[in-house]
């Protein structure tokens, strides 16, 4: 239904009248609004709401305005430790209608004295139990409250954790936002405009006249991406993770984000134990951060392997599973630590993905729908399967591999799509299946889409540079074809300017990847940040 007419005015507020002529223009505005179809009704109230009107107030004109404005006001709330107290109370009449909670656990303000913290002070890198923000008892007191919702639907939970300071001192770019359906999200959003075209000036922090003329120090980055509860309030892992397992089940929350915007890192043991608390879980949005210490790295990389190995062995109902690793390349040229012309920084430019964690991606995945799995596995690792591995019910496969440069090794390539075109075979509901890379100044994508209703298959290669695929890939991806009767395969190259790829951020958009790839809020953010630090030396 189209509706072209324009819609009427309804008033929110009004200049000063006497009480008849205030009730004689409220009950004319509601009689021409009730004489207009229940749909068209929505569909001005939709509109409001993508307008960021603030509906609260219109509540109250009418018992049928208050119903219809309630899906509104409860499908998307945001949650704090302090609003937790009274939460069951506020939403217990209109519970069915909550669809989605951002549940934000601000950390303490910090000042200056401790935005770049000595490598000494504990203290000022601990993300624990504080007043302003106690994050177990928090955890226990939503949990607790959600636990006693019956399961109706679909409800997603979005968890973040962060400091308001985190954007006032060297990174002035963060933002912390809820996550928006790209269905719903405006392009050029005024709020991004502002933050990219905003000129600091904070020579303290680095910043003359909008541009970053120094780097932040080590101790500031590592401030931000401190591990979340690693010394406190529990004496041990062992001690949080039993902490995490006595949490009241919450089969109501079906679907998890845990977005790029949080530095903070979550450790992935406690996210696994975390998971099992939901015992409906369908779909998990997973957007770490790249550990910046090769150390840290292999230390994190096996708890990603029990992350994975749980997903497999343990929630039996997700169906769909995005592991988004970030990174800015940026940050390891603040990084450096030279001493006598040797970098002791031990922090590798490249994020290099442990074979192991791969494959235990691999193993997760043979239950999924959808996986998409980006830098912190490679498919070459990937796609080492077992004879008897079969993937009954995956529809879309989304990886990274390193080998996708423009000076890499062409056999390395097409052994990796050969690769691929193998695991297809074992794959009989596959749709799409996209291999990628991408950061400043190259990026690749190779895709194959399973066009059924036509019994016609597609191969596209769309990259900053040619790639000549030989005979040997083309035929191991028409053995595909033969197993589904001989369909037509066709294919497409499309080559694109590495001029235009100024971030992983900009290769995303410009290959067009689908969003299951990564939040589109989080993509913006990514573009947003990359557009202030034009410029900022890159590894």
């Amino acid at each position: 239904m189209v509706f072209t007419s324009k819609p009427p005015h309804i008033p929110t507020s009004l200049p000063y009248r006497n009480h008849h002529q205030t009730r004689s223009i409220i009950m004319s505005s509601l009689k021409r609004w009730d004489s207009l179809p229940r749909e068209i009704r929505l569909l001005i109230l939709e509109t409001l709401v993508q307008d960021g009107c603030r509906l609260s107030r219109l509540v109250t004109v009418s018992r049928e305005w208050q119903t219809d404005l309630e899906r509104y006001n409860f499908a998307r709330i945001t949650l704090t430790p302090a609003r937790l107290v009274d939460f069951g109370f506020m939403v217990h009449r209109n519970r069915a209608l909550v669809r989605y909670i951002w549940f934000c656990l601000e950390l303490d303000d910090y000042d200056c004295t401790i935005c770049a913290p000595d490598s000494r002070d504990e203290e000022a890198f601990d993300i624990t139990d504080t007043d302003k923000c106690p994050i177990t008892p928090s955890f226990q007191n939503l949990f607790s409250t959600l636990s006693t919702w019956e399961p109706r639907g679909d409800l997603v939970l979005d968890i973040s954790i962060y400091s308001p300071s985190d954007s006032e001192h060297w990174f002035k770019y963060l933002t912390f936002v809820t996550d928006t359906p790209s269905a719903e999200m405006p392009v050029g959003d005024g709020r991004d405009q502002a933050i990219s075209a905003k000129v600091y000036h904070d020579p303290q922090h680095g910043w003359d006249a909008g541009f970053r003329h120094s780097a932040p120090p080590r101790s500031a980055i590592h401030k931000i991406f401190h591990v979340i509860m690693d010394m406190g309030p529990f004496d041990s892992d062992e001690l949080e993770f039993q902490w995490w397992d006595q949490l009241p089940s919450v089969p109501v929350v079906t679907s998890l984000l845990l977005r790029q915007q949080n530095r903070r890192r979550w450790k992935p043991r406690s996210l696994a134990h975390m998971f099992a608390r939901f015992p409906r879980l369908q779909e998990v949005h997973y957007e770490p951060w790249r550990e910046w210490d090769s150390m840290m790295k292999n230390f994190t990389d096996k708890h990603f392997g029990y992350f994975f190995t749980s997903i497999q062995g343990f929630n039996n109902h997700i169906k769909r599973l995005t592991v988004f690793e970030n990174f800015n390349q940026q940050y390891p040229a603040s990084l450096k630590l030279f001493q006598a012309g040797v970098d002791l920084s031990d922090c590798e430019n490249i994020r290099n993905p442990a074979p192991a964690v791969s494959r235990m991606a691999a193993l997760a995945s043979l239950k999924l729908e959808h996986l998409a799995a980006s830098f912190l596995v490679d498919a070459r690792h990937f796609f080492e399967i077992e004879p008897s591995w079969v993937w009954p019910n995956l529809t879309s496969l989304v990886l990274t591999s390193k080998v996708l440069v423009p000076d890499g090794d062409q056999t390395e390539i097409e052994a990796v799509l050969q690769a691929a075109a193998a695991a297809a075979m074992k794959m009989p509901r596959l749709e799409t299946m996209e291999i990628w890379n991408g950061r400043k100044g190259l990026t690749a994508l190779f895709r194959y889409q399973a066009l059924r209703d036509i019994r016609k298959a597609v191969i596209m290669w769309r990259s900053t540079w040619k790639l000549a695929m030989g005979p040997s890939t083309i035929q191991a991806w028409e053995v595909v074809m033969h197993q589904y009767g001989g369909w037509r395969l066709d294919l497409v190259q499309e080559q694109l300017d590495e001029a235009l790829i100024k971030s992983h951020g900009d290769a995303i958009q410009h290959l067009m990847l689908p969003s299951q790839v990564i939040r589109p809020i989080s993509l913006r953010q990514i573009q947003m940040e990359q557009k202030v630090l034009e410029g900022v030396e890159t590894v």
